[in-house]
């Protein structure tokens, strides 16, 4: 049944329906690859609603997953030069799921998927700022590289909250970074600028969530208390108390 979208979006936990209006005056939702505009209305059912790319989904349970991607595939549920896709390694969990961000072709390791439209939003919006960590083997000289790194950065004309750089192993230039932003390629961009070849590039954390031991290519669920984490219910408590 047909619903106006502002409803749809309440309901789907994006934002109530004051500022679901707010996303269709400013161009963020899309119905069936049409930008839709205030007082449209659409079919959960029938049509594709996406905000700011990402697929709406109805009321009912949510699935929540953590990837090992590996390098070698790419970030996508398809892809058209016939790229292997990180999707298809997850594609027996039995829900159509989607990736929340990305990790480029030659990066590897934690990857989510899941169909919650409001939690992708969450973890993805800038505002958040959540937390990401990458182990980096680098080639270069670490000792002109690292001020930079720590210090400000400016990437696509933006500036880049200073990212946490530790040196982990100095034979063989594995670092760990810490960054607050998503931009396109940020760590292999950041480490180029300060003179630095990245060799091999991980994801081993985002927000309190972390890798652990999964086997590259391997696919688990999410426990109840990892997506509290993830949705930031838990430090939502701890400071009402």
């Amino acid at each position: 049944m047909e619903e106006r979208l502002q409803k749809l979006l309440s309901a789907g936990g994006i934002a109530s329906r004051r500022g679901a209006e707010a996303y269709l005056t400013a161009g963020r939702v899309s119905v069936n690859g049409h930008i839709a505009r205030l007082g449209d209305k659409a079919d959960p059912e029938r049509d594709e609603i996406r905000v700011d790319g990402v697929p709406l989904t109805s009321g009912g349970p949510r699935t929540y997953l953590m990837l090992n991607k590996p390098r070698g595939y790419v970030t996508t549920r398809s892809d058209e030069q016939g790229r292997r896709t990180a999707a298809e390694l997850v594609k027996d969990c039995g829900v159509r799921v989607w990736p929340v961000g990305r990790l480029d072709l030659n990066s590897e390791g934690l990857l989510l998927f899941t169909d919650d439209g409001a939690l992708t939003q969450r973890l993805l919006h800038p505002s958040h700022e959540v937390e990401k960590e990458y182990w980096v083997w680098v080639d270069g000289a670490l000792n002109r590289a690292l001020p930079l790194l720590r210090g400000p950065m400016v990437l696509d004309g933006v500036p880049l909250r200073p990212a946490e750089v530790k040196v982990l192993r100095e034979n063989g230039g594995l670092l760990s970074v810490t960054i607050h932003q998503g931009k396109k390629r940020q760590v292999r961009r950041m480490c180029a600028q300060a003179g630095l070849t990245v060799r091999r590039l991980r994801r081993v954390r985002e927000g309190e969530l972390e890798l652990g031991g999964l086997p590259p290519g391997r696919w688990r669920y999410l426990s109840g208390e990892e997506v509290r984490l993830l949705r930031g219910e838990e430090k939502k408590n701890l400071q009402e108390k």
